[in-house]
C-alpha cells in the first residue's frame, strides 16, 4: 500500500444570496464567466439558478486540499462580490421558498427536471462530497460496504441544515429528508464484488432508465468519472476548515479498512436497517443525542464515538499527514456544528428584540462570516 494512492479531492455547492438582504439571487452571467475564466474547469452551475458548485484538483494530501479550497472559495466570493453577492456553504438557505426557484437550461437538468417531475423542484439544497482515490475496482466495492457503517457519523459531524422556508424543522440536517424523495438515494447496497454491481447498475442503464451511474445518488458511490470512492452525504460546511477535518475523517477511514483488507481482515458488515436507524439520529439530532454502538448495544455520546475513531485511525492520520485536522474533529463533537451555530445565532437576535424575519436574517450574515473565517 502506497499513501500516494488515496488521493484526495472535495466537491463542495454553495447558495448565492444578496449581501443586503439575504435573499437568494440567480447567478449572473457574469459571475459564472469571471469564475470559469479563473478557475479553468473547476466551477459550475448547479441544478438551480442559485447555486454554484466546485471542485478541487486531485490533491495528495489535505495541505494540498486546504490551499486549492481555499482558492475556490475566495475565488468565488470575489467574483460575486462584484455583483452585490455573496456565497454561502450551507444545505438549506434558512428562509428561501423553493418555488420561487428556477433550474439552470442546461441539457443535463432539463432532462433531470422532465424526468422526476415536482420532487426535483424542491432540490434547494447544497452537499460536500469527498474523493478518496482508489485505484482497484473490488477494493472500491469492498470498501463501500464497510465504509457505510461510519456514514451516520460524517452525516452528524457535519449537520448544516436546521432551517426550511423559516421555519426551524427540528432537524439537524433537513436536506436529506429533500433529497431522500429521489430515486435511487440512501445508503448503498451490499455487493460482493465490482462485476455484481457492475451487473445491477447495467440493469437500469440497458432499459434506457439512466444513462449512466451519475444518476445513483447513494450517500456512497464508486464514482463514474474517476478512480475514486466517493462519500456524498455530508452537508456543506460553511466553515472550510470543518470541511478540510470531514474530508481527512475519509480518507483516514479508506486507508483503514484498506489496511484491514490488507490482513485479510474487515470490518463487521451490519444490516442496513441498524445502519438506517443511525442515520435517522444524525439527521435529527446532529452531535447532541449519541449514535447506537451496535457491537456494545448502546447508544453512546458523539464525543465518545469520535475519539474511538480517532484511536482507530491513529495511524492512518500521522501516515496521511492530518493529525490535526483529525484532532479538529473532537472540538466539532463538543462544541455542535453549523446547525447549532446557525440556533444560535438566531436566538441572540431574537432576544436583541429582532423579529424572526430580521433573525432569520441575522442566520444569513453568520454564514456569510463563517464561510470568509479561513479565506
Amino acid at each position: 500500500m502506497t499513501d500516494q494512492a488515496f488521493t484526495l479531492g472535495i466537491e463542495e455547492e454553495y447558495l448565492l444570496v444578496d449581501r443586503e438582504t439575504g435573499d437568494l439571487r440567480q447567478a449572473p452571467e457574469g459571475l459564472m464567466q469571471a469564475c470559469a475564466a479563473e478557475l479553468e474547469g473547476q466551477v459550475s452551475p448547479e441544478f438551480l439558478q442559485c447555486q454554484i458548485e466546485i471542485g478541487t484538483r486531485v490533491c495528495t494530501d489535505i495541505a494540498a486540499a486546504r490551499e486549492d479550497l481555499r482558492r475556490l472559495r475566495a475565488t468565488v466570493s470575489a467574483c460575486a462580490a462584484r455583483h452585490g453577492l455573496s456565497p454561502i456553504a450551507v444545505s438549506c438557505h434558512p428562509f428561501a421558498d423553493w418555488k420561487d426557484q428556477h433550474h439552470t437550461d442546461k441539457d443535463r437538468y432539463n432532462r433531470l427536471a422532465q424526468d422526476l417531475g415536482g420532487v426535483v423542484r424542491r432540490m434547494l439544497i447544497c452537499g460536500m462530497h469527498v474523493h478518496v482515490g482508489l485505484p482497484d475496482d473490488e477494493t472500491r466495492i469492498d470498501l463501500m460496504g464497510q465504509m457505510s457503517y461510519f456514514l451516520p457519523h460524517l452525516l452528524a459531524l457535519s449537520a448544516s441544515s436546521p432551517y426550511w422556508q423559516g421555519q426551524d424543522t427540528g432537524l439537524a440536517s433537513y436536506r436529506l429528508t429533500v433529497f431522500d424523495n429521489l430515486p435511487r438515494t440512501g445508503l448503498p447496497p451490499l455487493f460482493s464484488s465490482f462485476a455484481e454491481y457492475g451487473r445491477t447498475t447495467d440493469t437500469l442503464i440497458e432499459l434506457g432508465l439512466i444513462e449512466d451511474t451519475t444518476k445513483i445518488w447513494w450517500d456512497l458511490r464508486p464514482s463514474h468519472r474517476f478512480p475514486t470512492l466517493e462519500a456524498r452525504i455530508c452537508d456543506v460546511s460553511p466553515r472550510m476548515e470543518d470541511a478540510l477535518a470531514l474530508a481527512a475523517l475519509v480518507q483516514c477511514l479508506m486507508r483503514f479498512f484498506h489496511r484491514l483488507r490488507q490482513k485479510n481482515q474487515r470490518w463487521r458488515i451490519y444490516d442496513r436497517f441498524l445502519i438506517n436507524e443511525n442515520r435517522w439520529r444524525a439527521q435529527r439530532y446532529g452531535t447532541t443525542e449519541g449514535l447506537i454502538d451496535f457491537g456494545a448495544r448502546a447508544i453512546i455520546p458523539l464525543p465518545r464515538a469520535v475519539a474511538e475513531i480517532r484511536e482507530l485511525i491513529a495511524e492512518d492520520a500521522a501516515a496521511l499527514g492530518c493529525e490535526a485536522e483529525i484532532a479538529r474533529l473532537a472540538h466539532i463533537a463538543e462544541a455542535g456544528t453549523s446547525a447549532t451555530r446557525q440556533r444560535r445565532a438566531f436566538a441572540e437576535a431574537r432576544a436583541a428584540g429582532r423579529d424572526d424575519r430580521a433573525a432569520m436574517k441575522a442566520v444569513v450574515d453568520h454564514l456569510i462570516e463563517e464561510y470568509h473565517l479561513d479565506l
